[in-house]
């Protein structure tokens, strides 16, 4: 189905250069911009007083938890994970885990995310959601063996199963991802096994590292280095890896992540509500590490919305370096774009000819976004999730004018309350 977006503001190249033009959209590619398009399209959306911009690409959630959202907050990260959430986590069915899911592809889609690296458990159903919500997931299975022998068997084999489950899908939106949670949840062999498969079937990796001051803690105490130059030195780095967090990270750690190619997804929603410390980030760019931008899961952010996570990740790095030039309003634009895009090795997060189309337009006829002195400040600074109207993914329109079309909204809020009772 072509698709014909006019007299937008479009966000035009790798350049993100604001531009009055027209979108044009064969199959799931953009084959032109530019003003005055007349080619006909199946399909023909007015961007008049609206901006178009690429879709953004959450590099790192765990969708299904918006199910516990609003549960056990305000505690440190260790306290809230062993005593709150594994415990409700253990509740978890593939069924009950689906509802969840549904519920965080529908409000991704409503925030103008069209790509999103995901971790959590019964990935098989989760990649069923993402298949009939249109959105480009990639997906991995949590695991964790806590160093013992047998669970280490049992987790590879479920990420090979879940490899495969996905990998029979037949989709070019959904992928499989080897996702072990953390160096202090996993054994040597566990990530050197991954490693090995990941090279073998051409997979990415990705892994928390260095959130907290309690896990550089626990691994110095256990291996005498911290986790990145633990992993280094088991040779799991390369430019396949894409690590959570990244917040305890010293020169040295930084050097390598730059020399391996390793990607950081930043998280400053879930950094701040968990306490666990704000990541050197002009540090990891000026040594080229590349950064693109996650929420975390809806329980400990707590919602997925990029647009507000692109303010809070701005703010957060100017007052913490006390210079207003930090993290300036392209450099966390192109971090919840085209960074995430080149993480995950697909030609998108920018709008220009040849790239995958997937597009958010969003809004700007609203007092909160006039005068229009500046579009990517605009959306940086003063958009939200809710401003964005139209979501379009591989070349398909998953919402219009505000109305998901692949999802049954008002199902999916009322099995998402039903669910949450059967799990307190």
């Amino acid at each position: 189905m072509d698709i014909l977006i006019r007299n937008g503001r479009v966000i035009h190249g790798e350049n993100f250069e604001v531009v009055e033009a027209d979108v044009l959209i064969e199959g799931n590619r953009i084959v032109r911009v530019g003003k005055n398009i007349t080619e006909p399209a199946d399909t023909v959306i007015d961007a008049k007083g609206k901006v178009v911009s690429p879709a953004f690409i959450n590099l790192h959630t765990h969708s299904p938890m918006g199910l516990f959202r609003g549960l056990a907050d305000d505690l440190p990260l260790m306290d809230w994970l062993q005593n709150h959430i594994w415990p409700r986590e253990a509740k978890l069915t593939r069924e009950y885990t689906k509802v969840g899911a549904y519920l965080g592809a529908l409000e991704m889609i409503k925030s103008g995310t069209g790509t999103f690296l995901d971790m959590y458990f019964f990935m098989d159903g989760v990649a069923e959601v993402t298949l009939e919500s249109g959105l480009r997931g990639y997906l991995s299975y949590g695991m964790i063996d806590l160093g013992d022998p047998e669970k280490t068997g049992k987790e590879i084999r479920e990420a090979l199963r879940t490899m495969e489950f996905i990998e029979k899908l037949g989709s070019d939106r959904v992928h499989f991802v080897f996702g072990p949670h953390a160096p202090y949840t996993c054994s040597i062999a566990l990530l050197k096994e991954v490693r090995r498969l990941a090279s073998e079937h051409g997979k990415l990796i990705t892994i928390h590292v260095s959130e907290t001051m309690a896990e550089i803690g626990q691994i110095t105490e256990r291996y005498g280095k911290s986790p990145v130059v633990l992993l280094d030195d088991i040779g799991f780095f390369g430019r396949d890896v894409i690590i959570a967090h990244g917040v305890w990270l010293d020169s040295r750690d930084i050097q390598i992540l730059a020399r391996e190619g390793v990607t950081v997804a930043h998280n400053p929603a879930s950094n701040m509500k968990l306490a666990s410390g704000v990541m050197p980030l002009q540090k990891l760019l000026n040594a080229g590490v590349n950064v693109g931008l996650g929420t975390d899961g809806a329980a400990s952010n707590n919602n997925l919305d990029m647009l507000e996570e692109m303010k809070l990740a701005a703010l957060l790095h100017k007052v913490h370096n006390l210079d207003p030039t930090v993290a300036d309003a392209k450099t966390v634009f192109r971090m919840a774009t085209l960074n995430g895009a080149k993480a995950l090795g697909i030609k998108a997060g920018v709008i220009k000819e040849g790239y995958l189309a997937d597009l958010a337009i969003i809004n700007f006829n609203q007092p909160h976004l006039r005068p229009i002195n500046n579009v990517i400040s605009h959306l940086v600074y003063s958009a939200n999730g809710n401003d964005v109207e139209t979501t379009i993914v591989d070349g398909k329109v998953l919402m219009l004018d505000r109305e998901v079309l692949t999802l049954d909204e008002e199902k999916i809020l009322v099995e998402a309350e039903k669910t949450i009772e059967r799990l307190s």
